[in-house]
Formats: structure tokens, C-alpha cells, sequence
């Protein structure tokens, strides 16, 4: 019986697969994350053992888990691309072609390059159909709706990678026919194509009549829009990069973190290269917080601003809502490559607060509130913190523009002196912007939760370009 199990990552919108025959009792991964224990438990679960791990590409968005799935089931071998790699570790090198036997199907390597020189996609078909592919994970080289970035190993590579997605796209992938599945690296939300749809597989056929990206005549028109219109990298990209290339240590486990009690917590926290990181809801933070916290809410994507506002040497300090939440936040923490715990507060801030320890606050308005401030508050800054895009798209009247992706380093262009109140889609990256503004300095800031949604659904007025709709 042919097994598919499709394991995605919330945060990262990472999609790893298990694929076996479970008459054969063999199996491969596709794509590992970091946390490689589901792996292992969907391999028990069907009876199978993996015998092969792939890797599509060097990742740039999470920290791979082949090494370290590689090293926990003792039966798999690590296979990774041999066409124009850069990998600095110990692996199996397939090449374009490359067949793999798995009973009642076989996988069949495909250099796809593009979103980065060395990339493979792998098709899968019946071994007594062994010329007719059904499906293909392709990696980070076709999406639902989309495809992925040329542009994230610097702006000397972009161009002649853009030709080479061209040709991957138009030589390779429109010419499978059209009932063949695509099986991607990613789902909506992450950074590594744009606008990645919701779904998470498709056809060859259905892309070929909706993906915007296969609808260009040539390569000049097809390099122009997905450079052109493409979005900052995020910070983190090129460090992953470099760690993937080079070996990722192997985690056989979870870095230890230690439970601290808040005295020692205090002492901690005043080390160098320490980062405190409050991972409650944007109420309780504003309500009381540790002078110093910046806060990152428990939700996935928590992953990812952590990798895009922290240096991977950075020592990590966590507040949770609960103790019983710290392993599952600190799975989340590791996937974008931090693993120096420096430890948690035990306790919580319970704790703090009994120990008589400091506390700070951030104000938290509503949008009813903000639009009564923006009318009689001259020294009041409204700071949008969203996307370029977002911001183009729509934003409120009067407000300055500050991407928090700007704020990693330092904060630059706003006086600490002026009042703020910061805003984004929902609340959540404006209450990481004003945690990480009143860590820095900036004395007189608020959130406003709910933000955009709350704003637009109360019907209050925005500036819009021309051409854009209300």
C-alpha cells in the first residue's frame, strides 16, 4: 500500500513529506525540519522504515533536519543535490535522473534550478509505469499559484538565476502533463515565493491555466516580474543559508533550558547577549512586563520573527504563560536556528510579581480611541509597522511608515521624545514594534490591538492610492 503523509509546519509554512510502500516496508523523507520526532513516529505508525532522506535544496527559511534524523534512525541515507551544491557536509550526492527503487513506486531526481543553483525536484510514478510521473515534490521551485525566489542569494546572482527558473518553469514543468500533482516546500505565508496560495498541493494542469508565473513569453518580461515586485529578504535567510551548507548540528535532543527563579532570572538578563523574549498575548504584556521583554506572542509565526530580529548567537531568555508551554515554544524557537536557551522564568510572572521585582507597562488603545487621539494629540505619531505592500495597499490617515523588519539593528528616524501609537494587520507585530521601541528607549508608546482589522471593520476613514479600492 502506497503511504503519503504531508507534515506541515505552522510559522514557517514548511511542508515536509514521508512517502513509502508499506508492502515493502520502506519509506523516504522529503525536506526534514528541525524537530525530526514526527518523522520517526509516522514511520512506526505504518510499519515502515526510512531507508533515504532528500534534500530539495539549501534551505534559507528553517534550520534542516536531515542530519539529525539521519543520525536518530540509524537506517536512512542522507541524500543531497550533486549539480552545481555547495553543501560542506558528508552526504550522498544524487544527480539529474537518478532513479530509487521503493517496491511499488520509484523517485526519480530532477535538477530544477532557479530559486537556487542546485536544486532538485522529485518525481514520483508506479514502478511498472516508470516513464509516466503522477506527482513531483518540487520544492521551493513551483508553488500553488507561485514560485520561488531568485533573488534570495544576493542581487549578482538574481538575474542569471531568474533565467534559470524560466527554463525549470517553461522546459520542465509545463511540459509533465497535466494531471501530475505538485507536492511544494512551502504553503501560504512564507517568504520563499510570493503569494503562495492556500492549498497545499495542486496540478500541473490547474497551474498552467492560474499561476501568474507561467504566463510570461520570455525571460526579460518573466525576470522583471519576479525581481521587480519582490519583497525584502528577510534578515535570518543568508545566515540560514550558511548554516544549512555547512552542517547543521545534529540535535538528538532539546537544548537543555534551565528553570530559573525570577532573582536569577534578573541576574541572567543582565548579561551580555541576552534576550528576553515574552511570548504571552499583547494584553498581559502591555498590563505588566519585565523592563527589557520584547514581546513575541505564543502563535507559529513566532518562529519566524525570531529568526528575522535576533543574531542565532543570541542567548535566549523565555516567559511563558505556563511552564508546561516552554518545550513547545522552544520547538518553535529552534526551527529558525536559536538554540542557546539562557532559560525560563519559573513561575512565570506570577513569580515577578510576588518578588516585588520591576515591572513596566505599555498602553493599550483602541481604534476608537487612536482616532479621538489622532484629533487632539499633536505630539501623537500613528506608526504603521506592516509591509511596504501593506502600507501601499491602504493605511490610516496621517500615519508613519516604519517596517518592524527596520527595527532588527536599531531604530532609526523617530525621536524617543514624540509620542507613539504603533499599528499593524492585527496587533501582534505592533506589540513586538513597541516592545522593541520601549526596550530601545522610547518612553511614551502604545499598542493598539486589533489594529488595521479594527480600524477598517469600525468604518473610519483611510488613505488609499488611487486605484485601489475601499
Amino acid at each position: 500500500m502506497f503511504i503519503l503523509e504531508t507534515i506541515l509546519t505552522d510559522g514557517i509554512a514548511q511542508l515536509s513529506y514521508l512517502v513509502g510502500d508499506a508492502d515493502a516496508g520502506i519509506a523516504a523523507v522529503i525536506d526534514p525540519r528541525t524537530d525530526v520526532d514526527i518523522y520517526a513516529q509516522l514511520a512506526r505508525k505504518h510499519g515502515l522504515s526510512v531507508s533515504h532522506i532528500f534534500e530539495t535544496h539549501i534551505h534559507a527559511d528553517f534550520v534542516s533536519g536531515s542530519r539529525s534524523l539521519t543520525d536518530r534512525l540509524g537506517t536512512a541515507e542522507l541524500w543531497v543535490s550533486g549539480e552545481q551544491a555547495a553543501y560542506r557536509f558528508d552526504a550522498k550526492q544524487v544527480r539529474n535522473g537518478q532513479e530509487f527503487d521503493f517496491g511499488s513506486f520509484q523517485i526519480t531526481a530532477r535538477h530544477t534550478p532557479g530559486h537556487t543553483p542546485e536544486h532538485m525536484s522529485y518525481e514520483i510514478c508506479e514502478s511498472k509505469h516508470s516513464e509516466m510521473p503522477w506527482a513531483i515534490f518540487t520544492g521551493d521551485s513551483l508553488f500553488v499559484g507561485s514560485a520561488g525566489r531568485p533573488d534570495l542569494l544576493g542581487d549578482e546572482q538574481a538575474n542569471a538565476l531568474s533565467g534559470e527558473l524560466y527554463n525549470t518553469l517553461y522546459d520542465y514543468f509545463l511540459k509533465l502533463d497535466d494531471f501530475v500533482t505538485i507536492l511544494p516546500g512551502h504553503g501560504a505565508g512564507s517568504a520563499c515565493g510570493a503569494d503562495i496560495g492556500d492549498r497545499l498541493y495542486s496540478t500541473i494542469g490547474y497551474e498552467r491555466r492560474t499561476n501568474p508565473f507561467l504566463k510570461y513569453p520570455d525571460k526579460e518580461s518573466f525576470r522583471d516580474f519576479v525581481i521587480g515586485d519582490a519583497p525584502p529578504v528577510p534578515w535570518h535567510y543568508p545566515e540560514l543559508k550558511k548554516v544549512n551548507a555547512t552542517g547543521p548540528e545534529i540535535m538528538d535532543r532539546m537544548p537543555t533550558i534551565a528553570a530559573l527563579p525570577p532573582k536569577d532570572f534578573r541576574s541572567v538578563s543582565r548579561e551580555p547577549g541576552v534576550t528576553i523574549i515574552d511570548t504571552r498575548s499583547m494584553l498581559a504584556f502591555g498590563g505588566g512586563h519585565i523592563p527589557g521583554a520584547i514581546n513575541i506572542g505564543d502563535r507559529p509565526e513566532l518562529s519566524a520573527w525570531v529568526g528575522q530580529l535576533f543574531d542565532l548567537d543570541q542567548r535566549m531568555l523565555l516567559i511563558v504563560d505556563s511552564d508546561e508551554d516552554v518545550r513547545r515554544i522552544q520547538r518553535l524557537i529552534v526551527r529558525t536556528g536559536h538554540a542557546n536557551f539562557a532559560g525560563y522564568l519559573a513561575g512565570g510572572m506570577k513569580a515577578w510579581e510576588v518578588s516585588g521585582l520591576p515591572l513596566e507597562t505599555i498602553e493599550q488603545v483602541t481604534v476608537e480611541q487612536l482616532r479621538e487621539m489622532s484629533f487632539h494629540e499633536r505630539d501623537l505619531t500613528i506608526l504603521d509597522v506592516r509591509s511596504p505592500g501593506e502600507w501601499e495597499a491602504g493605511h490610516i490617515p496621517g500615519a508613519k511608515h516604519c517596517c518592524i523588519a527596520k527595527m532588527r539593528d536599531r531604530i532609526s528616524g523617530l525621536d524617543k521624545a514624540t509620542r507613539y501609537a504603533t499599528y499593524c494587520a492585527s496587533g501582534y507585530r505592533a506589540s513586538i514594534a513597541s516592545s522593541l521601541m520601549k526596550a530601545r528607549g522610547f518612553h511614551d508608546v502604545a499598542n493598539v490591538p486589533g489594529s488595521w482589522s479594527a480600524w477598517t471593520a469600525s468604518g473610519y476613514d483611510v488613505d488609499k492610492p488611487e486605484g485601489v479600492e475601499a
